[in-house]
Formats: structure tokens, C-alpha cells, sequence
């Protein structure tokens, strides 16, 4: 005979086991009804393209691309594919949003500890920066930017100098690199790697995890740089030259990757500003106070008190202004800017597919966004698993 209580679990599992199955059953019906909903608008598009001898598939990836692009990656011409055009928008969609993150990141949280000062001026500094950039259409910034670049800037001929080393002009920036770039950026970057590491395992022992990151990446990106600079002595440098109307040698940022780059670095560090008053204001007085209490110093305070508990709050609203910083970079076709986009409205005007465009460009910001989300997702866990 069961006991009361057994025959409780029972019917205590027979109803958690109809309530999975349910479960399973609306699930799989929602599934199927979105499947069929997907696949009844693929035929009714496919049919009506078909009635109107409109060419579809993506078949004309693999056709010579007719189309030029001014700033490239990897080596092209028109007579190439049209995929390896894609590949080298996507790749300067990556770059211009890689460089604007980073930069975004340092200047918001300047700006957002700026306006944490109890210097008056400084404050109001930070607050400016704030008002002007986050007020402000990210469009009529890069317009602005760009103007300021190929109107105000002098001609190639006469660039403004830093020494030999760069040279600053409406053709752009020129600057000096190693005579083997290739060779020198895998040994700055292996450096800056191991370094990085190195660092954050020895002060893991000193402060938290978050902060030990933050130290092993400062000192990877300075110990590349010196490698780099290293590099360059040894093997010689390929120095910015004026050759009549054009500038040789040494490496370029053309002006559309510069008033890109600055526009998104300004707009979103605004935003990168606020986040960062708000995660420091978030932690209360009496934190503070109880660390110094406790005898720690004021960078020991916002080492394991402080920056933690902001970091907490501030890396979801982060995480979004990554992610909107990479999408508004299709802001890029205004100024000429070769990117995903600009790349993709080419090659409709050629192919005349923009529908498979369309497709394809929805498709590399999803993709994307979603890499961002992953890896800020999995930094926020790691912040939230730390000891408070």
C-alpha cells in the first residue's frame, strides 16, 4: 500500500509531466505555424518575382561585380566577384566599428568621471560634451565632420606634418608604419597578448577579476605599441611622402574612414558618459565610507568596492550602445564611406537583386549584434559571478 505521501508525489509528477508535454505541444504548434508562415511569404515572393521575369536567387554572388570600391582590405577589382565585394564591406564595417568602440569606450569614461569632478570647469566640460554630441542627429555630425576634413584641412600638397611621421590633409592621414607591416603587427600582437595575460594572472591576487582584465589589457595594447615602434627601428620605416599632387608611402585613413570614425566615437561617447556617472553615482556614500574605514586607500576603494558594483549596472546599457554604435555605422553611405551598405546599394543598381541584398546586409548586422551580445553577455555574467 503507498502512503499518503507517496501517492502526493505521484500525482505530483503526473501533473509536472502534463504540464512539460503541454508545454512541448504549444511550442512545436508555434514553430510549425511560423515555419509554414515563412515558407508560404518565400513561394509568394518567388512567384511573384517569376511573373515579372525579376531575376532572383543569390547566383549573381558569383558574377564579376562591375562596380569599383574606393577602400578596400583585401585586393579588388571589378572584374572579381561580387561576394568578395561583400567581404571587403563587411570587413571595413568591422573596422570602423571595432576602432569606434574602443575609442567611444575611453573618451565616454573621461567624459562620464569629468562630470563626477568637484572642478567646476572640468565639469562643465563633461557636461558640454554630453549635451552637445547626445543632442545633436549623428547625420548632420558626420556631415559636419566630414566638411571640417575636406573644406577647412589644407591640400595634399601642403598637409600639416608631424615631422616626418604624419601627415594630416584633405587627402586624409598618412603615417609612418614598418617597412614589414605584416610581420611587425603578428609580433605586436602576439606581445600584447601574452602580456595581457601575464598581467592579469599576477594581479588577480591584488584586485578583482574585473580590474585584473582591465590592467592585462592596458598593458597589452602599450606593450604592442612599444613592439611595434621596436619593430619599425629595427626594419626600417615606410615614411608619408609629398610627390606633386599625391602623398607616397607610410599608411592612410582616408577621410571618410576619419569623419566615420570620429562621428561615431563623439556621438556614442556621450551616451558611454552618462553610463558610467550612473553606474558610480549608483553605489552609495556609505561604501565608500565603510572601505575607508576599513583602512583602505581611495584606488583601493574603487578597485574591489566601487568600480564592481558600477560595472554591474553599467555593462546591459553598454552592451546596447555597442551594438547601436555598429548599426549606425550604415550611416556611412552618406559621406561615401565604403561599407556593407554602400557596397550592397552598388550592387543593386548593377544586379538589380535588392531583395537578396536587402537580405544580405540584415544578415551581417544580425550577425554582428549578435557577437556583441555574446561577448558582453559573457562579461556581465563573469562581473555578476564576483564576490560583493
Amino acid at each position: 500500500m503507498q502512503s499518503e505521501e507517496q501517492r502526493g508525489d505521484a500525482a505530483y509528477q503526473q501533473r509536472e509531466s502534463a504540464k512539460r508535454r503541454r508545454q512541448w505541444t504549444i511550442q512545436f504548434v508555434v514553430l510549425a505555424v511560423l515555419v509554414a508562415f515563412v515558407w508560404l511569404l518565400v513561394q509568394n515572393v518567388s512567384s511573384n518575382l517569376a511573373e515579372r521575369s525579376i531575376r532572383s536567387g543569390f547566383d549573381f554572388l558569383k558574377g564579376a561585380a562591375n562596380f569599383e570600391i574606393g577602400e578596400v582590405l583585401l585586393p579588388f577589382d571589378s572584374s572579381q566577384p561580387v561576394w568578395l565585394a561583400f567581404l571587403n564591406g563587411v570587413l571595413n564595417t568591422i573596422r570602423v566599428a571595432v576602432f569606434a568602440i574602443i575609442t567611444s569606450m575611453v573618451l565616454g569614461a573621461v567624459v562620464g568621471i569629468m562630470r563626477l569632478s568637484n572642478h567646476p570647469i572640468l565639469r562643465f566640460l563633461g557636461t558640454a560634451h554630453v549635451e552637445v554630441y547626445r543632442n545633436i542627429p549623428l547625420i548632420i555630425q558626420l556631415f559636419a565632420v566630414y566638411m571640417l576634413i575636406t573644406e577647412l584641412l589644407p591640400a595634399s600638397t601642403e598637409p600639416l606634418h608631424a615631422g616626418s611621421w604624419a601627415l594630416l590633409s584633405k587627402a586624409g592621414l598618412q603615417f609612418a608604419v614598418p617597412v614589414q607591416t605584416g610581420l611587425a603587427a603578428m609580433a605586436a600582437f602576439i606581445a600584447g597578448v601574452l602580456t595581457a595575460l601575464l598581467v592579469r594572472e599576477t594581479q588577480r591576487r591584488r584586485v578583482t577579476d574585473l580590474v585584473a582584465g582591465l590592467l592585462g589589457f592596458v598593458a597589452g595594447i602599450t606593450v604592442a605599441l612599444v613592439v611595434w615602434v621596436i619593430f619599425g627601428f629595427y626594419s626600417g620605416w615606410s615614411k608619408p611622402v609629398v610627390s606633386g599632387f599625391m602623398i607616397e608611402g607610410g599608411a592612410s585613413l582616408s577621410p571618410e574612414f576619419l569623419a566615420l570614425w570620429l562621428g561615431l566615437t563623439f556621438f556614442t561617447s556621450a551616451a558611454i558618459a552618462e553610463i558610467v556617472r550612473a553606474g558610480v553615482l549608483a553605489v552609495k556614500q556609505g561604501q565608500w565610507n565603510a572601505g575607508l574605514a576599513l583602512g583602505l586607500t581611495r584606488s583601493q576603494v574603487v578597485s574591489y568596492i566601487v568600480f564592481p558594483q558600477s560595472m554591474r549596472l553599467a555593462i546591459p546599457p553598454l552592451t546596447s550602445q555597442f551594438m547601436n554604435l555598429t548599426k549606425n555605422s550604415s550611416l556611412a553611405v552618406v559621406i561615401g564611406y565604403p561599407d556593407i551598405v554602400a557596397v550592397g546599394n552598388s550592387s543593386i543598381n548593377i544586379t538589380g537583386q535588392a531583395l537578396e541584398v536587402i537580405v544580405i546586409i540584415m544578415a551581417v548586422y544580425l550577425f554582428l549584434n549578435l557577437i556583441i551580445s555574446v561577448l558582453m553577455n559573457a562579461l556581465n555574467s563573469r562581473v555578476m559571478r564576483a564576490p560583493r
